[in-house]
């Protein structure tokens, strides 16, 4: 898969996202308390995708330095939630944040589609199949789908 590159556990070192990464994540479910974190993608618009496979441990140094880092903003669709799981699983308060999401309803007010689907296709002209979102996010190896999935949505 071109533009796609898988790391199990960490970031590795040195990786340099500048001074803004495109973030989004994937769980086991949509309780916080419940539903592990299992995977985190990130993108600096330079038509790349890293996805992050996190191990129970949550022993990630260079994907906490990276999320927690104040010189790099961090731009999530609906951040409300990727931040709370990184915070419950990660222990990390990831900042500066830019959530597309509240710019959505700030700027798109003749609307209430404000999802990640909706914005992509009028802003960006890109459709976004949201066809692998409830699948299994827990399993050792990560299927082509479900990579492509998690990489178009911080592309």
């Amino acid at each position: 898969m071109n533009g796609i590159t898988l790391h199990k556990g960490d970031l590795p070192t040195g990786l340099d996202f500048g001074p803004l990464v495109a973030i989004d994540c994937e769980a086991m479910g949509l309780n916080l308390h419940r539903d592990h974190l299992t995977l985190v993608q990130l993108s600096s618009g330079d038509g790349t995708a890293h996805l992050v496979q996190l191990g129970r441990d949550y022993d990630c140094p260079n994907l906490k330095t990276l999320l927690t880092d104040p010189k790099v903003v961090k731009i999530f669709h609906y951040g409300r939630y990727d931040i709370a799981m990184m915070l419950r699983w990660m222990g990390i308060t990831c900042a500066p944040v830019w959530c597309t999401k509240i710019a959505s309803k700030l700027a798109r007010t003749y609307t209430d589609r404000h999802g990640l689907k909706d914005v992509a296709r009028e802003v960006a002209g890109v459709e976004l199949s949201k066809a692998q979102q409830s699948s299994d996010w827990g399993t050792a190896e990560l299927s082509d789908a479900q990579m492509q999935y998690a990489a178009s949505d911080v592309l």
